[in-house]
């Protein structure tokens, strides 16, 4: 069993195994994706949410998933809730900002741990490196990596210690904020394997 994982530029990736396909924070999307079987959003920023971009993915089944109300949400998750559907578990865990003010911890926002194919891949939203993020150990972690608004490369190289993944993915970079210089940073300093992809660039996690 396996899981293709894509990213398709800044904090917008997607997961497919078999017939699913999952999008978290999709955003800029290329016409040619295919639809969507699940949605996760982050948090209600323009770069996270997306509604022009969820309608081009967006099917009469998808599940759209996001810690607020909105109309196109399905299912209303906050930190540390589950929910199964299907075989794909998902479980919410907090994201925020320590040493800035863009996303307060009091906003509830999420990053999400996606359970599929027997494999399990975090994505944490626009955070800080924060005491939630310990011990997770997940197959692959996708880290923010350009700073401003969420921790800059030298801060993801000291999460990825506390989280501890078999594989690392540097996103949010190289639209509005960051440089693939900073995804470098990450692999010359990172203890795990660091994957740099090119947007539309694919990993195949087995």
């Amino acid at each position: 069993m396996f899981v293709r994982i894509t990213w398709l530029g800044h904090a917008s990736v997607m997961l497919a195994q078999d017939a699913q396909t999952v999008y978290i924070d999709p955003w800029k999307l290329a016409a040619s994706l295919p639809k969507a079987d699940l949605i996760l959003i982050t948090h209600d920023h323009y770069d996270h949410f997306s509604p022009p971009d969820i309608e081009r993915i967006r099917q009469d089944r998808t599940r759209i998933v996001a810690p607020f109300d909105h109309p196109l949400v399905t299912d209303r998750m906050g930190p540390s809730q589950t929910l199964d559907i299907d075989d794909i578990r998902i479980a919410a865990v907090r994201s925020y900002n320590i040493s800035r003010q863009f996303h307060p911890r009091a906003n509830n926002w999420v990053g999400y741990i996606v359970t599929m194919a027997n494999k399990r891949i975090y994505h944490p939203g626009d955070t800080d490196r924060i005491p939630e993020m310990k011990g997770l150990a997940p197959d692959v972690a996708f880290l923010p990596v350009g700073g401003t608004y969420t921790m800059d490369a030298d801060e993801a190289i000291q999460a990825a210690l506390d989280i501890g993944p078999r594989c690392i993915i540097p996103i949010h970079y190289g639209d509005i904020v960051g440089s693939r210089h900073d995804a470098e940073i990450v692999r010359a300093g990172s203890q795990a394997p660091v994957e740099i992809l090119e947007p539309g660039g694919t990993l195949t996690v087995e």
